[in-house]
């Protein structure tokens, strides 16, 4: 049963499943209905550490869901920028969308970013990043939206958007583009594993993530096997090594 029930799934579903298939031998064995106690038969569901793989965009995949965005459009010029920030810096869903226009140091080139736990970071913004903000500020952003939010409602009430608000804007445009379902979270990853190719150095990656621990970001690294073939050192040879 475990066999064919838990392949496919996440770790935690999988464990959720062995949990509930223990309770139930243990109650058949104490109400009798089972002569003998199975429950310590069922087997183990394996964690392995930093096992969850991370599952990025490909280039071309990202290339289609920016161009899902009709930029003609007040609607498709905020979408643009949001899915840049996302795909290009790695935002979460909830710092897009408490991102203000105060946050915005265009002197500088630089975000001012508020993640977990209320931690403001600051992060250069790419000469692309900026365009598609500016655009959107310029010609797509409502005179008349309340507050200093960045991205609001195209709609009534012209309000912030919301962490669930930016959700849909990645969930419809994955939609647009054929690429099934979509988190936000997903662009977070096609981020890091783009820096990853490019040859950034995970704490590099680590520090546009604000990651607190180098393990949260060395999980990219294995989702990349070409870079690290690439980095990986060649095996020596028993000539190089001087042995006859």
């Amino acid at each position: 049963f475990v066999r064919e029930a838990c392949p496919g799934r996440a770790v935690g579903s999988a464990k959720l499943i062995v949990c509930a298939l223990r309770s139930l031998l243990r109650w058949l064995h104490l109400t009798g209905q089972v002569p003998t106690p199975l429950a310590a038969a069922v087997p183990a569901v394996a964690g392995w550490k930093l096992s969850g793989l991370p599952k990025g965009l490909e280039p071309g995949q990202l290339a289609r869901l920016l161009a899902s965005c009709d930029r003609s459009t007040a609607t498709g010029r905020r979408d643009y920028a949001v899915l840049l920030l996302l795909s290009r810096l790695g935002l979460r869903a909830g710092e897009v969308a408490r991102l203000g226009l105060d946050d915005i140091d265009w002197r500088r080139g630089e975000l001012i970013i508020t993640g977990k736990g209320n931690r403001s970071e600051k992060l250069p913004l790419p000469t692309d990043v900026g365009t598609a903000i500016t655009a959107y500020l310029r010609h797509g952003r409502p005179p008349a939206a309340e507050g200093r939010s960045v991205f609001v409602r195209v709609h009534a009430p012209l309000q912030a958007l919301t962490t669930g608000g930016v959700t849909m804007i990645v969930f419809d445009g994955a939609q647009r583009a054929g690429l099934g379902k979509m988190h936000a979270h997903r662009l977070r990853h096609t981020a890091a594993t783009a820096m990853l190719r490019a040859g950034s150095p995970l704490p590099e990656v680590g520090q546009v993530l604000r990651h607190r621990s180098v393990l949260s970001t060395a999980i990219y690294a294995k989702v990349d096997r070409d870079a690290l073939s690439v980095l990986a050192r060649p095996w020596p040879t028993a000539a190089e090594d001087g042995v006859s």
